[in-house]
């Protein structure tokens, strides 16, 4: 009983660090208004992620194509790894390094946003789409634990949670996301 306590903690200490840490608040804020001015403007977001990242990175897309709150028309929200002939022959013909890059080359616009979910913020197939995301003028936006790794410094945004435990940083990586979606759905259907 008293392990299940210590991970429920261990889970409340990290959302603690998160809400008492304004520089991260005002991120996602500013995540917030990119997404919502994306979508007014005609827009899309992608998301993209490896293992339990990419659960939840369709986990995320749903919530905005699908509905979050409040029944709505649909918006354009999808997770790059869904087309899985399209991600089987790229892993096999180019390396797996470049399915999403590919995918962002193809269908990317400028103004679209990409949201790249990796606990450790060195996932390279990551990387790759988001200079290729930079290159055509596409909002990044990396979701990682404490030290962002490499993403960091590719990301226009960076929303580095304040843990080094895989677990915590996901939790707190769909936490953020309800928080993105709840916000961004209440502008956009209110402006």
């Amino acid at each position: 009983m008293e392990k299940i306590k210590d991970i429920i903690r261990a889970s409340i200490v990290t959302k603690e660090k998160i809400l008492n840490n304004p520089v991260l608040l005002e991120t996602i804020n500013k995540v917030v208004d990119q997404v919502t001015a994306a979508f007014q403007n005609g827009k899309r977001i992608y998301f993209c992620g490896n293992g339990g990242s990419a659960a939840d990175a369709q986990h995320l897309a749903a919530e905005f194509s699908g509905r979050f709150y409040t029944d709505r028309k649909a918006l354009p929200a999808e997770a790059l790894h869904c087309n899985t002939s399209y991600l089987t022959a790229v892993a096999n013909d180019y390396g797996y390094d470049v399915v999403y890059s590919r995918m962002i080359d193809g269908i990317g616009e400028a103004g679209d946003v990409l949201i790249g979910l990796s606990t450790s913020g060195n996932s390279i197939n990551i990387m790759k789409a988001f200079e290729v995301a930079k290159a055509k003028g596409i909002i990044t936006v990396a979701f990682t634990g404490e030290s962002g790794g490499k993403m960091k410094d590719l990301a226009r945004y960076l929303i580095n949670v304040p843990s080094g435990d895989t677990p915590r940083i996901q939790e707190s990586h769909i936490t953020i996301g309800h928080i993105i979606c709840q916000l961004v759905e209440a502008k956009y259907f209110t402006a």
